[in-house]
């Protein structure tokens, strides 16, 4: 019982952390989500300089929607897992270091994103595993 009702609940966090992904990459794209007003000049700067970097905030934004629609669908999570992974630590570190009233927020999303890579640990063993070679 307690396996259906884990899978049930791991479904419903991986769908709507993929479709926030999804949004969140959408967004880059179309800017229909604007910035809060009361962001810090320290968060700000960091932004400009990244918007300034014209190919990066597309690429941000097509990882974040192939990592979303990814980790929606089960048999393709760890996948999706392992493409968030650094968009998602990239906005943990920022959160920390230019602005931290979302740390909260940041830190529920990095621990469902861990969650999700934890329940999918076996499907990573061969990425570390060493190879033995054929005799």
């Amino acid at each position: 019982m307690k396996s259906t009702v884990k899978t049930k609940l791991l479904f419903i966090v991986s769908l709507l952390f993929g479709l926030m992904f999804i949004n969140a990459g959408l967004s880059k794209f179309f800017n229909y989500m604007p910035a809060p007003e009361n962001l810090p000049a320290k968060f700000l700067k960091a932004m400009a300089a990244v918007a300034a970097i014209g190919w990066l905030m597309p690429l941000i934004g097509v990882a974040e929607i192939l990592g979303g629609i990814l980790i929606i669908i089960p048999r393709t999570r760890a996948l999706g897992a392992l493409i968030i992974f650094p968009v998602m630590t990239g906005i943990f570190l920022t959160t920390i270091v230019q602005d931290t009233s979302g740390l909260p927020v940041s830190i529920i999303l990095f621990a469902i994103l861990i969650w999700i890579m934890y329940d999918n640990r076996k499907r990573y063993l061969p990425l570390v595993q060493e190879n033995q070679p054929e005799k």
